[in-house]
């Protein structure tokens, strides 16, 4: 389904979103605290557009996705690039300083493992990111954001996308995933240590932030 929709992703991504996906990169850049010389693994990465974000705090970066015609569509990107199933990563343990998984963790078969993977892979010490789409915390805010969904975002992609279709499971995946608390607590029983998140958007995004402890 992804490699249908590489070609126009990003550009869809921006239209549906009214141009706030560049804000919620630069502010899980800035969550990830990242420092030069630090190694990122940039899960779910798609076209790299996200690792582009992340480079510039001038850390390693590396874009990896289970997707090879989302990474083909941004070849052209200067970011390393790699095809990796995020539920048996081909890394070594304690590979990175830090791992972030940016709207790709729902559509993973196993997101409990792919969160045990990516604490292996990360250096005692290290941190873990996860933005994804969430629960709005204020209830008339939350009904409009479903109806948008369910509704509207079919519509707007048809006109942008080049697989509509894609965008229908798009609002599925959001309207079936579990809420802050709940995934907080996911990321806790995966080994993660001080869980925390933040809410961006009012709660249509919201960061994950942990820790792997020594």
């Amino acid at each position: 389904m992804f490699d249908g929709v590489a070609k126009r992703y990003d550009i869809t991504n921006t239209v549906l979103t009214g141009g706030v996906d560049y804000y919620w990169r630069r502010v899980t850049r800035k969550a990830l605290a990242l420092r030069p010389g630090e190694r990122v693994l940039d899960l779910a990465a798609g076209t790299g557009v996200s690792t582009v974000e992340l480079a510039k705090s001038g850390a390693w970066c590396l874009a990896a996705d289970f997707s090879q015609g989302m990474l083909a569509a941004g070849r052209w990107r200067n970011v390393p690039m790699v095809a990796a199933d995020a539920m048996a990563l081909p890394f070594a343990d304690d590979s990175f300083d830090a791992v972030t998984i940016s709207y790709g963790l729902r559509n993973v078969s196993d997101p409990d493992l792919a969160l045990r993977e990516m604490l292996r892979v990360t250096k005692p010490g290290g941190r873990l990111v996860v933005a994804e789409f969430s629960t709005p915390t204020f209830a008339p805010f939350r009904t409009v954001y479903m109806e948008y969904l369910m509704k509207a975002l079919p519509r707007v992609a048809t006109g942008v996308s080049s697989n509509p279709d894609a965008y229908v499971y798009l609002a599925e995946s959001i309207r079936a995933w579990p809420n802050q608390p709940q995934l907080a607590m996911r990321i806790a029983d995966a080994g993660w240590s001080a869980v925390r998140w933040r809410n961006l958007t009012g709660g249509i995004v919201a960061l994950h932030r942990a820790y792997k402890l020594g």
